[in-house]
């Protein structure tokens, strides 16, 4: 598992890549779950019982700019993998919808537009964000571990 990690991760390209990948993943989703506040200064806020939401954030995140770099390298170095790579994609999608359609700003924009349809998406999205979260987290640690499995069959690296 470290082979593949330092194989992809070797390249400065790939190691960028995920770095943004965390920092905007996880500055978005904290400013969308109203946990950085920007006006009238940018401050940082975690309330009180909120904790294993925030650590979903980063952990998602995190998972997300592990996942996805690698699946990339995957593609580029081996042509014939392009089927294999939406887990990590839908991980993605999945955990950004959880944390995006929270109660904040953007909900109350969804209700106010689509109606009663968009406030039941929000109700359900908020009740349910922790453990759409939670599922966002599994799917991406199957990629992981499907993608380094992957690699270091296709690749010849020696365990």
């Amino acid at each position: 598992m470290i082979q593949t990690i330092k194989l992809v991760y070797s390249n400065p390209k790939y190691f960028l890549l995920a770095s943004g990948i965390f920092v905007l993943m996880t500055i978005g989703l904290l400013i969308l779950s109203e946990y950085i506040f920007l006006e009238p200064y940018v401050v940082a806020h975690l309330p009180s019982g909120s904790e294993l939401g925030f650590i979903l954030i980063v952990t998602l995140s995190a998972l997300s700019a592990l996942v996805i770099p690698m699946n990339i390298f995957r593609i580029k170095t081996l042509k014939s993998s392009k089927q294999k790579m939406g887990g990590g994609i839908l991980g993605s999608i999945i955990g950004n919808a959880a944390g995006v359609c929270s109660c904040g700003p953007i909900g109350f924009a969804v209700i106010s537009t689509f109606g009663s349809v968009g406030a039941t998406a929000t109700a359900f999205l908020t009740n349910y964000e922790i453990p759409i979260r939670i599922i966002a987290i599994v799917i991406l640690a199957v990629t992981y571990f499907t993608t380094v499995k992957s690699l270091k069959v296709e690749c010849n690296l020696n365990s």
